[in-house]
């Protein structure tokens, strides 16, 4: 394990206070930093650790079990490292560009996902507009973790001119103006803000790829797919875990006054927790697998849509384990100072995140029945 449970311990108890407060967990990521947690996917030679995928994975998981939002803000870092990689392993040197920030120690955001746009990383409805052999970016950015405290941002717009898609990984800069509009359910302390990209100027040497918008397994939108969906998944099951352990902990500590007995010997509670169990077992087991199949570049033709799936099981069963463990824990679970409170609302915020139901669904329809005639 990277992070020494002393380290975690602390990263525990300041979790509600970020949440309580809607703040940006500053010393988070002070010591996060200050233990090498950003360049966990950094060459060796690098200044880095060298870690897989997979254990990368298992180390978000492990982060999340202390503190959901700061495990979540910087999986966006982790997603951006990782692709890094995986670009100069398929012959993208561009891909250095993310590698070289990464072994100093700059904090990357993720700069996709857009209002009203279903497309997400498949087709940009920011602009990309040509300026000799650079490009201005315009357009809005929204669910932008770590959006007021990134040192660099990857990002993407279209050139209509193809149409392209335009991928760049940028500096911070004025011409980035950032909105204080989040003032969510939860994961409050991944301080997702919007930001507006007002003509931001891209310099020819920042782009990262250009490519078609749509759906392929160009090393560009394959990378994030894969990254995004895997190392959400492995931080979405950390909630899972930790609800399971507080469920566990809670009716051993919990007398029921008509039994005369603890709520751990009542059949009913425990059907409950190991309920919650048996949803939780065989996530990271699918985890490891799909993180197998990415670094060793093995083929699979239902690969988008399994690597869709288990971001959508990995968020559906911890919220179903903790809909089991709060019942399980009785009405005091229920007060926003209960920190299986705050995990329920943490968990809810995976339903939003792509791929979602509708698209997981229709991906695999398509797959299986051919397109709607």
């Amino acid at each position: 394990m990277f992070l020494k449970d002393e380290l975690l311990e602390k990263i525990r108890e300041r979790a509600s206070y970020y949440d309580e407060n809607n703040l940006f967990p500053e010393e988070d990521y002070k010591e996060l930093k200050e233990a090498g947690y950003y360049r966990l996917f950094a060459p060796k030679n690098k200044n880095g650790f060298g870690y897989s995928l997979k254990e990368v994975a298992r180390e978000q998981t492990r982060l999340a079990m202390y503190a959901p939002a700061t495990a979540l803000g910087i999986n966006m870092h982790q997603i951006i490292a990782g692709v890094g990689n995986y670009l100069v392993k398929h012959g993208n040197e561009k891909g250095n560009l993310i590698i070289d920030a990464v072994s100093k120690d700059q904090l990357i955001a993720f700069g996709i996902s857009e209002p009203n746009n279903d497309k997400v990383l498949f087709g940009s409805i920011s602009e990309a507009i040509k300026k000799d052999n650079d490009y201005l970016f315009k357009g809005q950015k929204i669910f932008v973790s770590l959006a007021k405290k990134f040192d660099k941002i990857l990002t993407y717009a279209n050139d209509s001119t193809g149409p392209w898609s335009v991928f760049a990984i940028l500096d911070r800069s004025s011409e980035m103006e950032v909105k204080n509009d989040w003032n969510t359910l939860g994961m409050r302390g991944t301080q997702s803000n919007s930001i507006y990209l007002n003509n931001v100027h891209v310099k020819d040497t920042n782009i990262i790829s250009k490519i078609k918008p749509g759906p392929t397994k160009d090393p560009i939108i394959l990378g994030i797919f894969a990254y995004f969906e895997i190392l959400l998944a492995a931080t979405y099951h950390g909630i899972g875990k930790r609800a399971l352990e507080l469920g566990i902990e809670r009716v051993k500590s919990r007398n029921s006054v008509s039994n005369n007995n603890m709520y751990s010997n009542d059949k009913d509670i425990r059907w409950r927790i190991a309920e919650a169990a048996i949803t939780l077992d065989g996530i990271e087991t699918q985890i490891d697998h799909l993180s197998d199949l990415i670094e060793n570049d093995i083929n699979d033709p239902f690969i988008f849509q399994k690597l869709s799936t288990i971001k959508n099981k990995s968020v559906e069963t911890s919220k179903g384990a903790l809909d089991e463990i709060i019942r399980a824990s009785g009405g005091r679970s229920y007060y926003n100072d209960f920190e299986l409170s705050r995990l329920y609302r943490d968990v809810l915020a995976g339903i939003f995140q792509p791929s979602d139901q509708e698209s997981l669904h229709n991906a695999w329809a398509n797959a299986l029945l051919g397109p709607i005639k």
